[in-house]
């Protein structure tokens, strides 16, 4: 494997190229529509030397092309030339935050096949080759009029490290970069931050860093900040020492920075949200990689204070993985079945939650999923904003394609990251290799009395009117 170290690109691919066809046996015939939902078809685990890969070259959006969106539903550019936007946050003003972020400089590679992995995502990320723009920024999106066009654009901080999650609170912005949760001075309406942050409490870093977003949900009550923070590994191969307070959700106490772990066991979570009926916490997870092109399913959950999802040694509940040793049958047996399956590979990263949205009614009570897409597997699969209805507070019914068309057949324009909802009751998509936002409105303009900002779900369920 140290050969990779010296291929070049056309080389190494066409190497992988060769070793593909043996690897991909489970996709044939597989319909992957048996992933999604309460209860996936899990096939036997396929395991290989290299596995399967079908990378999606980045070509980005021309002049005037969109994403597809069905009836009812009409998608415009919100805001174009970002780098790296990941996700958007609407404050209680109806100002959005966009975190615009690269990965941490300076990983260390924890197995040697994560060489060929790091030049594959590299490809799958875009950006291209030459000097890049400067990401690592939060920009402030202004609609001074409420007709879902910005009008202003500020840049609020620059120069982070690795920013994911935002929070508002108290007149103060969290913001939970690779390795800290910061906490800055900030008054609704202000265009710039020049107070220094102060670090809430510091976060599981480098130097491998395996999973960097940390992203972060602020408590209905307003007590407690609850961050993500990935896995250090695919299963383990780093030691368990190295996932210490990883693969898992912590809780922080938004006036001390003493924090706990809240839900454990899960791989790679992101995109945490409170539901406004149940006030459950939700989030999405990136499941484990290498056992074949359909295992294993990513998936939606709530998560139980002190639940343990199965991360490392098993999958979606009591499936055991058999590369994880020592086995610990005791952890598989405590393993909860998380509530919905994504279907494999699909690279959930962002959650918002419809309900007191302007969304049209066949949206409006339910969790809009963005879908970064697959690269390890031989077919696609994601890069598409998925949409699951709720009915008192859980899934009730299948996950349905919303926004479609970011990749065409083998190039991707652009991959969904996170999803919001803005001040006008509209969908929000951050496109991190498209570096767009977009946003999906009701086709009939409809739109919320007043901004209901992304840390509120005081509202209680009860749908707020909206108007023309």
């Amino acid at each position: 494997m140290m050969v990779s170290r010296i291929l070049p690109p056309a080389l190494l691919m066409a190497s992988v190229a060769v070793i593909l066809p043996a690897c991909s046996d489970q996709n044939a015939n597989f319909d992957v529509s048996q992933q999604i939902g309460a209860d996936p078809v899990l096939p036997e685990p396929s395991m290989s030397l290299i596995p399967d890969l079908k990378v999606a070259e980045v070509i980005g959006w021309k002049d005037g092309e969109t994403p597809t969106v069905p009836e009812g539903l009409k998608v415009t550019l919100y805001q174009k030339d970002l780098v790296n936007p990941r996700t958007v946050h609407t404050l209680p003003n109806g100002d959005v935050l966009v975190v615009q972020s690269r990965a941490p400089a300076g990983q260390a590679p924890s197995r040697p096949k994560d060489i060929i992995r790091g030049w594959i995502m590299a490809i799958a990320h875009g950006g291209g080759g030459g000097e890049q723009k400067p990401s690592n920024i939060i920009t402030l999106l202004r609609d001074t009029n409420r007709d879902g066009t910005v009008d202003e654009r500020h840049d609020l901080l620059k120069n982070l490290d690795s920013p994911f999650g935002v929070a508002f609170a108290d007149n103060t912005l969290y913001v939970a970069t690779s390795s800290n949760i910061l906490a800055y001075p900030y008054q609704l309406g202000q265009n710039d931050i020049t107070a220094e942050p102060k670090v809430l409490t510091p976060l599981p870093g480098g130097p491998i860093n395996h999973h960097w977003t940390k992203d972060l949900a602020l408590s209905p009550d307003g007590k407690m900040l609850y961050v993500s923070v990935g896995s250090n590994s695919n299963i383990v191969e780093n030691g368990m020492e190295a996932e210490k307070n990883r693969a898992a959700i912590l809780q922080v106490d938004r006036q001390t920075g003493a924090f706990r772990v809240y839900g454990s066991g899960l791989r790679n979570p992101n995109g945490l949200a409170f539901n406004p009926q149940s006030k459950e916490l939700w989030a999405v997870i990136n499941e484990r990689d290498e056992l074949g092109p359909n295992l294993v399913p990513d998936y939606m959950t709530s998560v139980k204070d002190g639940g343990f999802y199965g991360w490392p040694w098993s999958y979606y509940g009591n499936h055991v993985d058999a590369r994880v040793h020592p086995p610990r049958p005791d952890m598989v047996e405590k393993a909860i079945k998380p509530d919905y399956a994504l279907s494999s590979h699909v690279a959930a990263l962002g959650l918002t939650f419809s309900l007191n949205s302007a969304m049209p009614a066949a949206y409006a009570n339910g969790a809009f999923i963005g879908e970064h897409g697959s690269w390890n597997r031989t077919a696609f699969n994601g890069y598409r904003v998925s949409y699951v209805p709720f009915e008192n507070g859980k899934p009730s019914g299948k996950a349905q394609d919303v926004v479609t068309g970011f990749i065409q057949g083998d190039k991707a324009r652009g991959r969904p990251v996170g999803v919001g909802i803005d001040g006008t009751g509209a969908l929000l998509i951050a496109d991190d290799a498209g570096n767009s936002v977009w946003r999906v409105a009701a086709a009939d303009g409809k739109v919320t009395p007043a901004p209901i900002a992304t840390d509120d779900v005081s509202a209680g369920g009860v749908a707020a009117a909206i108007t023309n």
